[in-house]
């Protein structure tokens, strides 16, 4: 084994999850999944990595102003897209030759990328009709990782914290533009153009090559 190849062994084996490398960056989302189905979903945008944290530690974080947490999203509406999830962002990890993952009750780590796409979703269903979920899923997954990385920043920054901007502006847009729109039509496409032109796409750099 030569020096390239030992280094590209080590980089894969300090992949946590789906793609999250703390040697690379400790940006990442957590997706916290309850024990029992009675109780949300927690996705959280972390900024630091630390193991030791608590499941309990990271419940207490939730309501908070300087809160990391994104969403609480129903277990009955996760459930109704995490295989779809899993199967987009293990299509993508199997291409760079990584190890791919699978959801588990407690925490789960995602590369920073993943977790934008991830929330694009999340909101768009969290308060719209199961009904209507598939339809979402369909459209989630005809956007390019670009557009939903670029559709994650524009909520966000208006719209990002879990509790008191649920179902406002950007949650709101999200939610018409991937629940009431035919896939078959072209409203999804429009309604995105007509974003496109508040804010130039946002650029991840060197990630966009990775998981593009």
């Amino acid at each position: 084994m030569n020096i390239k190849q030992m280094k590209l062994s080590s980089d894969k084996s300090h992949i946590i999850d789906f793609g999250f490398k703390p040697d690379e960056s400790f940006h990442h989302f957590l997706v916290l999944v309850p024990k029992r189905k009675e109780q949300d979903v927690i996705i959280f945008e972390q900024f630091d990595y630390d193991e030791q944290m608590t499941i309990n530690a990271l419940q207490h974080q939730v309501t908070g102003s300087g809160s990391t947490a994104k969403i609480l999203l129903s277990t009955k509406k996760w459930q109704l897209i995490e295989s779809e999830l899993r199967a987009e962002f293990n299509r993508r990890l199997k291409g760079l030759e990584y190890k791919t993952a699978k959801w588990k009750k407690g925490k789960n780590y995602l590369h920073r990328l993943f977790g934008k796409e991830l929330l694009v979703l999340a909101w768009a269903i969290e308060d719209a009709d199961p009904g209507t979920i598939s339809l979402a899923i369909e459209n989630w997954i005809g956007l390019r990782p670009e557009e939903r990385w670029w559709l994650f920043t524009m909520t966000n920054a208006a719209t990002g914290h879990a509790i008191r901007d649920r179902n406002k502006g950007w949650r709101k847009a999200l939610r018409f533009a991937l629940t009431e729109n035919p896939v078959s039509s072209s409203g999804l496409d429009t309604y995105l153009n007509q974003q496109r032109e508040v804010l130039p796409l946002f650029d991840e750099g060197d990630s966009v090559k990775r998981f593009s």
